[in-house]
């Protein structure tokens, strides 16, 4: 059963794969200026405002609601058309906030399936590298079984 979650989805293809940050965070908090700025990193959108979540052989994954495909609000912009990709595997969880310095590793619970949160300041210039970085580190250490 899908889930509907207030958040995007952008997504790297890593390992012969769509693994995706799924970035929530509350109404005007930019969860949509990062994924823009993501696209520009070599990330693709998947979902932009709302993801449909659903849990398969202990993996989670997530696609946009079909009116909502291949849309991304541009604020001061509005809403523009990107090429998205259809579905994919969530890897990371990114909770927009102030993040600590030196955090411990943490997790979030997606449908009984634990997958790694990290929390970014939606506005700094560097998130849409480090959210990149993090999807790979995380991605190698569950391979590694770590």
């Amino acid at each position: 059963m899908d889930d509907i979650r207030h958040a995007g989805l952008i997504a790297r293809r890593i390992r012969g794969r769509w693994l995706g940050a799924l970035i929530e965070g509350p109404s005007g908090a930019g969860k949509s200026d990062l994924a823009l700025r993501a696209l520009d990193w070599g990330f693709r959108l998947v979902a932009d405002d709302r993801v449909l979540v659903w849990a398969a052989d202990g993996r989670v994954f997530g696609r946009a609601p079909a009116p909502l495909r291949g849309l991304i609000e541009a604020r001061g912009l509005g809403v523009i058309p990107v090429e998205p990709v259809a579905f994919a595997e969530i890897g990371l969880v990114v909770r927009l906030g102030t993040p600590e310095r030196m955090p411990e590793p943490a997790t979030e619970a997606i449908s009984g399936i634990e997958v790694p949160l990290l929390t970014a300041a939606a506005f700094e210039l560097s998130a849409p590298a480090k959210l990149g970085r993090a999807l790979e580190a995380f991605d190698a250490a569950r391979k590694r079984g770590i």
